[in-house]
């Protein structure tokens, strides 16, 4: 009992940390030189990284975000898999991953929108599961301009798939538990959205922070 309680705080404790982490950030600060904060729109969103350098820049990204991901979800599945059952591994990590996405301790708790964290949690879930909730995401994206509509649209599009899909209860339970983190942390912005006061996206290249950089 001991050894399992044990697991499943490294795993909880190792994915939400590196949830929290902002690849963005890093990358703009370490590889770039430039601070995302005082540039563009002033944030570290993934949107603003996308918006100063690129899509060239923000294809790079999504890889290295995609692998971050990955990490403490295969971690939670070997962990959890001493005990024989990486499945639960897998969508105890991903769960975990998507607090820190949404809430990161390292951002005074304001996250991001989660959409690629999202998608690899559903993948890693059960493929269907994944590969629903990155059409959700997709269409969402697509048809309302909008990273919010986008993930809260992957995150029902990934609990309704999972209902019908997913035996083991447990699993269902936390796959639940990921949509309701989603659409929880986007309460705000879909009030924006109804107010007409959200931004919305848009995939023209910004070039508008250049102006901001001291000469």
């Amino acid at each position: 009992m001991i050894l399992n309680w044990f697991l499943l705080l490294l795993t909880a404790f190792f994915a939400y940390t590196t949830g929290s982490i902002s690849t963005q950030r890093l990358a703009s600060q370490y590889v770039f030189h430039r601070n995302l904060q005082k540039l563009g729109k002033g944030n570290v969103w993934i949107s603003n990284f996308r918006r100063l350098y690129g899509l060239a820049g923000f294809g790079k990204l999504g890889l290295v975000e995609t692998v971050k991901d990955l990490l403490p979800i295969l971690l939670g599945a070997l962990l959890i898999g001493f005990r024989g059952r990486a499945d639960i591994g897998r969508a105890f990590a991903g769960f975990c991953l998507m607090m820190g996405r949404l809430w990161p301790v390292f951002n005074r708790y304001r996250g991001c929108h989660g959409c690629l964290a999202l998608i690899v949690a559903g993948l890693f879930i059960t493929p269907s599961v994944g590969i629903t909730a990155a059409l959700g995401v997709i269409l969402g994206v697509w048809l309302g301009k909008s990273l919010t509509i986008g993930a809260v649209a992957g995150a029902v599009a990934m609990a309704a798939v999972a209902v019908m899909v997913v035996d083991e209860q447990l699993i269902l339970i936390l796959t639940a538990l990921i949509a309701v983190l989603v659409l929880v942390r986007h309460i705000p912005s879909l009030r924006r959205i109804l107010r007409h006061e959200e931004e919305k996206l848009s995939l023209k290249e910004d070039i508008s922070y250049k102006f901001d950089e001291k000469f």
